[in-house]
């Protein structure tokens, strides 16, 4: 197979066309192309495309070319904290003024705590009350809320 010898980085995420070509052409650049990263946008193993059933997440297919290259790629999504770092350096601001707001444990919140920030989790999305409340979860964020709606009734109490 030929592949793009001038490739420097192979960037994985989530992707409703993933294939096997994919997978090797991917393969065959960071294998052969000196000096190519491999990049993952994140390493979610679901999303939810519907409300109807969870669907494989771009960590399913960031794992597939790590199993054929068994190269660790280099995550800037969440929840690394490349992304937050880099945010906070734009905005002149530390983490500590940052309250990262999301609908799943294993990510925003993570991602928000790797980044030394607060974390709010909202219930409308993927982690449900009975998720965060399982003996099971390693996970907890600072606070938590049903739906991110509620804000709207904070601000006019606070009015």
């Amino acid at each position: 197979m030929e592949h793009d010898k001038d490739v420097g980085a192979v960037v994985v995420g989530f992707d409703r066309y993933f294939n096997y070509y994919k997978v090797q052409y991917g393969t065959l650049c960071i294998r052969e192309n000196p000096g190519c990263l491999f990049i993952a946008t994140n390493r979610d193993a679901v999303t939810h495309l519907t409300d109807a059933q969870e669907w494989a997440g771009g960590g399913s297919m960031v794992g597939a070319v790590l199993g054929s290259t068994k190269q660790e790629p280099l995550v800037v999504g969440k929840p690394s904290t490349f992304m937050m770092d880099y945010l906070a350096k734009k905005f002149g601001i530390t983490t500590s003024q940052i309250c990262m707001v999301g609908d799943r444990l294993d990510t925003d919140v993570l991602f928000g705590q790797n980044g030394g920030c607060k974390t709010l989790l909202v219930l409308s999305g993927v982690t449900s009350e009975q998720m965060l409340q399982s003996p099971d979860n390693k996970i907890q964020p600072d606070f938590y809320t049903n739906q991110i709606s509620d804000f709207l009734t904070l601000k006019t109490a606070a009015v």
